[in-house]
């Protein structure tokens, strides 16, 4: 049973920092193309990589926060963000690999958010936002500091890939699914519906009153 529990932190613990490094690319990719020099990306990055995980535990009253008991997280993010920025000219399609590495950090955080929430007593309907929380709040800080709009406040099917595998999630822990399995499987299906809305252009469509 131990080994279990362990094998099984450490998947989550690995799920985090895929996560991190994500969003830390993420976020160095967009500052270094709005011109922010070593420092301002490496601030931009940890944004990115750290701020929805910060908020989420703020709100669910889990202390210390998680970056201050493991000095790794920030160590992972400034690592990643200066070798990001020395090899920054290999980048040549922006937008691309920005939108690629910002849904891979969807997945991994959703996916932590809602086990952190789940572990530290919170009802599923509060899991599920803080799953949300956890996966959006710094990608929109990082787009607020770059002079963006939020990326989740547009027509893009994002926050509702989150819910999608939140739900997921929940339901396949009511019937049972062991845990590792239930995180490849809500991380698949996250990042394939980000993914899948990005090659195919669907949008939420817009609730106006009919004149």
């Amino acid at each position: 049973m131990l080994s279990y529990l362990a094998s099984t932190e450490n998947l989550i613990y690995l799920f985090d920092m895929v996560g991190v490094v994500a969003c830390s690319i993420a976020g160095t990719l967009l500052a270094q193309h709005k011109g922010f020099d070593v420092t301002g990306c490496i601030l931009v990055s940890m944004v990115n990589a750290i701020g929805g995980g910060t908020i989420r535990d703020i709100v669910i009253d889990r202390h210390p926060l998680f970056w201050m008991l493991d000095l790794n997280y920030l160590l992972v993010i400034t690592i990643t963000s200066l070798i990001l920025q020395i090899f920054f000219h290999l980048y040549h399609k922006i937008d691309t690999a920005l939108k690629l590495f910002d849904a891979i950090g969807l997945a991994a955080f959703s996916v932590i958010g809602l086990e952190v929430a789940l572990n530290h007593g919170a009802p599923p309907v509060v899991a599920i936002l803080m799953a949300v929380c956890t996966a959006i709040v710094g990608g929109m800080v990082r787009d607020i500091i770059c002079n963006e709009i939020p990326l989740v406040l547009q027509k893009e099917i994002y926050i509702t890939a989150s819910i999608i595998g939140s739900c997921i999630y929940l339901l396949l822990r009511s019937y049972g699914v062991e845990t590792g399995v239930n995180d490849l499987i809500t991380l698949a299906v996250i990042f394939g519906v980000r993914i899948l809305a990005l090659r195919f252009d669907w949008h939420l469509p817009s609730i106006r009153l009919v004149k």
